[in-house]
């Protein structure tokens, strides 16, 4: 039996928050991080550019629980509930900037933490309570 070779995987190319008030979670996302928004429906999701070829979709929990038809196929049912989390990569240099301009928009630093690589985080919660994490190089070995 020849085993067959793992094809290589490139990273995550979409991550998905669900929140219970879209325009709400938009907002936030766009104005607190300033994240550029792409494509959307306000009835459902918004997706936007979350850097380096990457994008983050926020959906509309339960709005997503029938199958999608979309050119060429179906995107099958999903959902989530409960707070989930994200950590967006940032650069050491701007980790003081961050603070600031998340304390000047409101937003409750939750924790912060030093890890042994030399990395740092910042945690806070997003309106869905969601931990959003902004995270510097050095907390893994690719990262």
């Amino acid at each position: 039996m020849n085993p067959v070779a793992v094809p290589p995987i490139h990273g995550v190319v979409e991550t998905i928050l669900y929140t219970d008030d879209l325009p709400r979670a938009v907002a936030f996302y766009r104005e607190v991080l300033g994240l550029a928004p792409m494509t959307g429906d306000p009835a459902r999701f918004q997706a936007f550019d979350s850097g380096c070829s990457r994008v983050l979709l926020l959906f509309k929990r339960g709005a997503t629980l029938a199958p999608t038809p979309v050119p060429g196929g179906v995107i099958p049912p999903h959902d989530g509930t409960g707070p989930q989390h994200i950590a967006f990569a940032i650069d050491a240099e701007s980790l003081g900037a961050w603070h600031q301009r998340l304390m000047a928009r409101g937003v409750a630093i939750e924790s912060g933490a030093s890890w042994g690589r030399g990395g740092r985080s910042l945690f806070f919660r997003d309106p869905d309570g969601h931990l959003v994490e902004l995270v510097t190089p050095g907390i893994w070995a690719n990262y």
